[in-house]
């Protein structure tokens, strides 16, 4: 039996997914959204510590989940095919590609993560005004694809 593919934002299947939210509302959100939308985007990569402060499950492979815009609106539904947790120092040039933010290296993507790692709003969501990162912090990578763009 074939599934039926999603029919759009108001399917009532992509109401009971999960949302996946990439960085906050606002034009880095816009611009990783189009990234999946454009299929350069087949990974992400968050922090451990913001699972458990958020008490949200890993990603699971196989789940999946609503991608949601600046506005709030589901304009996609991915899933994930790989999750691995690794120290920061071991996020490889594939990982940092596939994030499809035009990186080309390891460090540049570590530069541009860092900086939002680091910004007032994550900090303030942590709850923890001097959060930093290191070779050693727990990051979550997680791989995905793209079943359905729902605009």
């Amino acid at each position: 039996m074939t599934e039926q593919p999603y029919t759009g934002p108001n399917d009532p299947r992509v109401a009971a997914l999960r949302p996946a939210e990439f960085a906050f509302p606002g034009p880095l959100r816009d611009q990783l959204v189009a990234a999946v939308l454009g299929g350069a985007k087949t990974t992400t990569t968050g922090l451990l510590t913001d699972y458990e402060h958020e008490g949200d499950p890993l990603p699971q492979v196989g789940a999946r989940t609503a991608v949601i815009d600046s506005g709030g609106r589901a304009v996609a539904v991915i899933e994930t095919t790989d999750v691995q947790v690794v120290p920061l120092a071991g996020v490889d040039l594939r990982h940092a590609l596939d994030e499809g933010e035009g990186y080309t290296t390891v460090a540049a993507w570590r530069s541009a993560h860092e900086r939002f790692w680091h910004s007032p709003e994550l900090r303030a969501a942590l709850g923890d005004p001097g959060f930093t990162v290191d070779d050693t912090t727990p990051v979550v990578l997680e791989r995905f694809r793209l079943l359905a763009d729902l605009r």
